[in-house]
């Protein structure tokens, strides 16, 4: 199918792929003016699937992370891990952290044999920057840049996690928990009320809820007992972490010192003022996305040293 946004045509297309013999969904955009500046991958978080990333909201032509970025050139892609969105649901699958990395593997095979490309950049959202990250440390060759949104280390200092560890046997009790409107629009205000922009809520909430109502527990389990679930000094790609200033997912400190241990010199931290966990619903969401675009449309490097 396709689109005009902002007078720039963008072709959508989905896809089915094959992660450990179960059926994981994809999805495209991409301009068709010219070829792609570079190829983007969306890692989503704990507590939906992919669907977020590409609003449809009258009057707002920004809400969609995936058109946003092909209106600029960028051929950008979203996935639903196994056991969540459109992908199988296995009904004993808790989608740990590690358990994302094959289904990245698959991702990431689709879009070289569909467009030939060469490794996409990801940009990891919460638990799903953990599976980015994760994914990046194991399989270098198939990241060319890194972006790492809502993340955390070891959760040292996190009020998000000390609150959410309270209900450790309650996730250990069962595979998946329920998701709800009260509980999905938490995660744009828990940490401070007014940073979310009044006019995406309740769409991000209503696109979630039409796909699933339940998640799984697995990402929870490793945030509140398993951190640190990946090693930066083992993460060898241009990197930058976005770090937005009311976030209680993690603390300054935390991520400061993940940044420290990055190897690759080619590294950003960026503070995002007026945003809290969810970024792309925030008022500011535009310092949120010309972070990445800015990251991703950097020149490479002539002298490395």
């Amino acid at each position: 199918m396709t689109t005009t946004i902002k007078t720039r045509p963008v072709e959508s297309q989905e896809y089915w792929t094959q992660s450990n013999g179960k059926k994981l969904f994809m999805a495209e955009k991409r301009s068709v003016a010219g070829p792609a500046k570079g190829t983007i991958l969306l890692v989503h978080g704990s507590s939906m699937g992919s669907q977020g990333f590409d609003l449809s909201i009258p009057g707002d032509e920004d809400a969609s992370i995936l058109d946003w970025f092909a209106c600029r050139g960028f051929d950008i892609w979203r996935m639903d891990f196994i056991g969540y969105g459109r992908s199988d649901k296995p009904a004993d699958h808790l989608a740990t952290v590690a358990q994302g990395v094959p289904d990245l593997l698959a991702a990431t095979d689709l879009i070289k044999k569909t467009r030939n490309a060469g490794p996409p950049m990801l940009v990891g959202f919460s638990s799903g920057a953990l599976r980015a990250a994760l994914f990046a440390q194991h399989h270098p060759d198939r990241v060319k840049r890194l972006a790492l949104d809502a993340m955390v280390y070891t959760g040292k200092g996190s009020p998000t996690l000390k609150k959410r560890a309270e209900k450790i046997a309650e996730w250990k009790s069962s595979v998946t928990r329920p998701i709800d409107p009260a509980f999905l629009m938490s995660t744009m205000t828990r940490d401070h009320s007014e940073t979310a922009m009044p006019g995406r809520m309740k769409p991000y909430v209503d696109a979630i809820l039409a796909i699933e109502t339940t998640v799984p527990n697995g990402t929870y389990i490793d945030m509140c007992e398993n951190l640190p679930v990946c090693d930066p000094k083992q993460i060898k790609v241009p990197t930058a972490i976005l770090r937005g200033q009311y976030d209680g997912i993690a603390s300054d400190e935390d991520l400061l010192e993940f940044f420290r241990l990055l190897p690759n010199p080619d590294k950003e931290f960026i503070m995002m003022p007026g945003i809290a966990h969810a970024a792309a619903t925030s008022k500011n969401y535009m310092r949120f996305y010309d972070a990445i675009h800015s990251f991703f449309s950097r020149p490479e490097t002539v002298f490395k040293g």
